[in-house]
């Protein structure tokens, strides 16, 4: 468990200062704002000393100095201003990087990923969203934590040694502070995300399964276990600003140390007889100047707090190797498809998926793939489209090795029917064209009419351009499936796999949707995971699957 956690850290710690190498140039424009500032607070600080010991009758100082002053925190203010807008862009630069890396991460595994949809969403939304205080906050305050007080240390140091001495040994204790004061804060802020991971997850599941809790009546007892999760999260919450009000606690104590010790060393100011008050009423003016960065620094130490817990929840999916493979010049018009052999086993402690599976599929023909629930059809699939590589064995392509594609390529060449299509919120058209977005109006609507989608569309108000719900609220499961083949019809590729496409249609519907697909598979080398007893009368090839193998322990090929 130990050596787990420090390898979450060190992914955690090697993800961030990657991507803080990636914002080094928009960190440094902060940076020098902050610095800008400090010499501003240092150059401030002298004029006002001069008109202290003036009101005290020991300088010469007049209306010149109180307008450089003022003019001064002017300046202050507006590069204030300037380094928090330049913060913020350095963090939503960060975010929308790291952001679209995750999403691009996600989108490639595609379902070999199995992470629940809520997870997922956590990590690209909130995750992502925790390391903005990193790069807008924490990055910049720590580098001006160093070489801010440095600057207000030797101005001191040259008005008064002993006074800058004093300052240095303050600044000094500061991460001393924050280190002693962080001891599990760590380990507090990724249980926090931990929490926030499972509530956010959870929530989204069961938003999506709503009408199934209202049906069962569960609701109210869902409700009460949401609240359990959210009370768990608060409670984690407080353990994480806990850490916070400690440490900034501690800072304040760290100040009014060091201005007592700068006070007793000037007590002489006090009673008249100081040989040098403008040099001590300088030195103690510099204190704000001077623990100003380390404030800042100590505000931000949360939020690299936060940032580790998220950094070692998306280290797993940034660092995880990009697919490797060779790239495709042209998708070729015919494919044959091979399976020599093919083996893989999803889990150590489950049976394999394929053992030994051998068939081959020409160019144009049509293969249907029978058997039990997890006998391996939907396993043939998966490896075509490049979401799972066999353990053994050799699948091929017009006898070249598929597998030395990249997935995504594999992905080029097929077009995919599944038992239920997901239908977004949008019109049937958008829906459609979903499949290849560059396609026109008129390649929609053939592709339409092939599918025979324009046999119920033409009868809605707004025909193709009629919007339909999440989900595909306000179509027909049959409706929704001819949407998808009709999709398949426009993506127009040499392979199609289709899995239980007519599941969970009745028979007047399911005759529709397979009359729509077999047209589509005419002219194109298909695969047809099935259960259906329709789907075997239209297509002529079968081969049964048992246990990952072909029923029997041999191999059938297509058009043998």
């Amino acid at each position: 468990m130990a050596s787990s956690s420090s390898g979450a850290e060190a992914a955690a710690a090697s993800l961030l200062k990657r991507e803080a190498r990636s914002e080094r140039a928009r960190l440094m424009s902060p940076v020098l704002l902050g610095l800008g500032i400090a010499a501003c607070g240092i150059a401030q600080a002298i004029l006002l000393a001069r008109l202290l010991a003036t009101l005290l009758g020991r300088a010469d100082a007049g209306w010149a100095e109180l307008a450089a002053a003022a003019a001064l925190a002017l300046l202050m203010a507006a590069l204030g201003i300037a380094q928090e807008r330049a913060q913020l862009a350095a963090g939503e630069d960060a975010k929308a990087r790291l952001r679209a890396a995750a999403f691009a991460r996600l989108l490639a595994a595609g379902p070999a990923d199995d992470r629940a949809v809520g997870e997922k969403s956590a990590l690209v939304v909130e995750r992502i969203e925790a390391l903005e205080g990193y790069f807008a906050r924490w990055l910049p305050a720590a580098m001006l934590a160093v070489l801010a007080p440095l600057m207000v240390a030797a101005a001191a140091a040259i008005a008064d040694p002993l006074s800058g001495l004093i300052l240095f040994a303050g600044g000094l204790l500061v991460p001393v502070m924050q280190a002693i004061t962080g001891i599990g804060a760590a380990q507090a802020s990724r249980r926090q995300f931990a929490a926030l991971q499972r509530l956010s997850g959870r929530f989204l599941d069961r938003m999506r399964g709503l009408p199934v809790l209202v049906l069962f009546n569960q609701q109210q007892a869902e409700a009460e276990r949401l609240g359990v999760a959210a009370n768990d999260l608060r409670r984690r919450t407080m353990r994480v600003l806990r850490v916070a009000f400690v440490s900034a606690g501690a800072m304040e104590l760290i100040i009014a140390a060091v201005l007592a010790s700068l006070a007793y060393q000037h007590g002489a100011l006090v009673r008249g007889t100081h040989p040098a008050p403008v040099t001590a009423l300088f030195t103690l003016l510099l204190v704000p100047a001077f623990f100003a960065p380390l404030r800042a620094f100590s505000a931000a130490y949360h939020e690299q707090l936060a940032a580790r817990g998220a950094a070692a929840d998306l280290a797993p999916l940034l660092d995880a190797p990009e697919a490797e493979g060779l790239l495709l010049e042209d998708v070729p018009p015919k494919v044959t498809i091979t399976f020599q052999d093919v083996k893989l086993r999803y889990a150590p402690d489950r049976p394999p998926a394929l053992d030994g599976l051998s068939l081959r599929v020409t160019a144009g023909e049509t293969l249907l793939l029978t058997g039990a629930s997890g006998a391996g059809k939907s396993t043939v699939l998966r490896i075509l489209m490049g979401f799972r590589r066999p353990d053994g064995g050799r699948v091929a392509i017009n006898g070249r090795d598929a597998m030395l594609l990249k997935p995504a390529e594999l992905r080029r060449l097929c077009s995919y029917v599944g038992q239920r299509a997901f239908i977004f919120r949008a019109s049937i058209r958008d829906n459609i064209r979903f499949a290849r977005p560059e396609a026109d109006d008129a390649a929609v609507e053939a592709a339409a009419r092939a599918a025979q989608v324009m046999e119920f569309a033409a009868a809605l108000p707004q025909g193709l351009d009629t919007q339909v719900g999440e989900g595909g609220f306000g179509l027909s499961g049959g409706q929704a499936q001819r949407v998808a083949v009709a999709r398949a019809f426009l993506r127009d590729t040499p392979l199609v796999l289709l899995d239980e496409p007519t599941a969970h249609l009745d028979p007047g519907t399911e005759a529709v949707v397979l009359d729509a697909v077999r047209r589509l598979c005419i002219g194109r080398t298909a695969i047809v995971a099935t259960h259906a007893r329709a789907a075997r009368k239209a297509f002529g090839q079968m081969l049964e699957l048992q246990a990952g193998r072909a029923a029997g322990g041999g191999s059938r090929m297509a058009g043998e």
